[in-house]
């Protein structure tokens, strides 16, 4: 049997979990109307850029209808410049026509009564006939301020009446063009993200259909997997910690991060979700994969550990070693386990740096068995 020690080394608490791998981003592009595909600008496994055009649908009924709102547009905004630079409405030009006449008379009894004014200063008029001028420039005066506001009412009114019509006008033609600009621009398809064409199930010719997918883009430059985890193993990861990938075919796992930790448990399953998130830059990471996964949780320095065979575990879940003491013999002796890695346990109690226990043998050894120590191994002797 082997005889191994009892040494301090880091070690370190990892979850391990199988996940399944998805994009980083996933867009299914669905048509907001039903037309027959016109062209494809793209192909399965293209390369595309956000923003740029995918495909286009049928669209010469939109693009005449987006033209005839586009001239009642243009037709309604001349409408409204010619309105507000217009001559006034017939009733208000006879309204500044009967406010020149007031004027007019007002200046003219202003005259008369300036002229007998002076007459009546020089002693060639008698004062009746001055006081006469001075009633009929006062009735002149009223006369031309009731003409002058009653134009500026109808200015005021009768103006705004008329550009508030032109106003209405031109935005409801406003809105049926844009409207029809906006139906005309439907039929250009363009990718709302960078990525992958994942999925194109039609060709040029058929009817794309409004609400069914026409198009799948993926961006698969960083992929996420995810996993559920059961709850005590869940409550040992936080966001940020490291882990790795291993898909079926590749050579060395791939380096991430844990991103999400799902604050609660799925009702179904009683498990945590895990999102686990990783650079893909040669794309050989496929979204749908199953994958091993490997949290690291926990990092333990100067830590005591001996090979996870050399520990014994009771039917009650009492944990054990056979420590060999000085004097070569094989003892029982209880310890407590702390993290597994691998083929290494840690023993947080029952044995100190320099131990020596039984690394293989040591179910059914009787206690206080002579073990024989020749070197680094150590078999028994008898």
């Amino acid at each position: 049997m082997q005889v191994v020690g009892v040494e301090k080394t880091t070690i370190q608490r990892t979850v391990k979990a199988e996940g399944v791998l998805f994009p980083l981003q996933q867009a299914a592009i669905t048509p907001k109307i039903s037309a027959p595909v016109k062209a494809f600008q793209i192909k399965r496994g293209s390369r595309v850029h956000q923003g740029q055009l995918l495909a286009v649908l049928e669209n010469r009924d939109l693009a005449a209808a987006a033209q005839d709102t586009k001239g009642a547009y243009d037709t309604a905004q001349a409408t409204y410049e010619t309105t507000t630079a217009a001559s006034l409405p017939q009733e208000i030009q006879k309204a500044t026509l009967d406010t020149q006449a007031a004027k007019t008379v007002l200046d003219a009894q202003q005259k008369i009564f300036d002229s007998r004014q002076d007459l009546y200063k020089q002693g060639a008029m008698p004062r009746k006939e001055l006081d006469q001028a001075g009633v009929d420039l006062t009735q002149a005066r009223n006369q031309y301020e009731i003409a002058q506001k009653h134009l500026d009412a109808l200015m005021a009114i009768g103006k705004q009446l008329e550009l508030k019509s032109a106003a209405g006008q031109l935005e409801s033609a406003k809105g049926k063009y844009l409207g029809a600009a906006a139906q005309l621009s439907y039929s250009e398809i363009r990718s709302p993200i960078d990525g992958v064409i994942a999925d194109r199930p039609l060709y040029p010719g058929e009817m794309a259909a409004a609400g069914t997918p026409l198009l799948t883009v993926m961006d698969i430059s960083q992929v996420i997997a995810r996993a559920h985890i059961p709850q005590p193993e869940a409550a040992l990861l936080k966001v940020g910690d490291k882990a790795t990938i291993m898909a079926p075919g590749e050579d060395a796992p791939v380096e991430g991060k844990i991103t999400v930790v799902s604050p609660a448990l799925d009702p179904n399953s009683t498990t945590v979700e895990v999102w686990i998130q990783a650079t893909n830059p040669q794309q050989h990471l496929k979204p749908g994969t199953s994958v091993q996964l490997s949290m690291l949780a926990r990092t333990l320095p100067d830590a005591l550990v001996i090979p996870a065979a050399a520990l014994l575990t009771a039917q009650d879940g009492s944990t054990s070693v056979m420590l060999v003491g000085a004097d070569n013999h094989a003892h029982k002796t209880n310890v407590r386990v702390g993290i597994r890695q691998d083929e290494q346990v840690q023993i947080t109690e029952g044995l100190n740096a320099g131990d020596k226990v039984v690394a293989s043998g040591a179910y059914g050894l009787p206690d206080n068995t002579k073990i024989k120590v020749e070197g680094t191994d150590e078999k028994q002797g008898g």
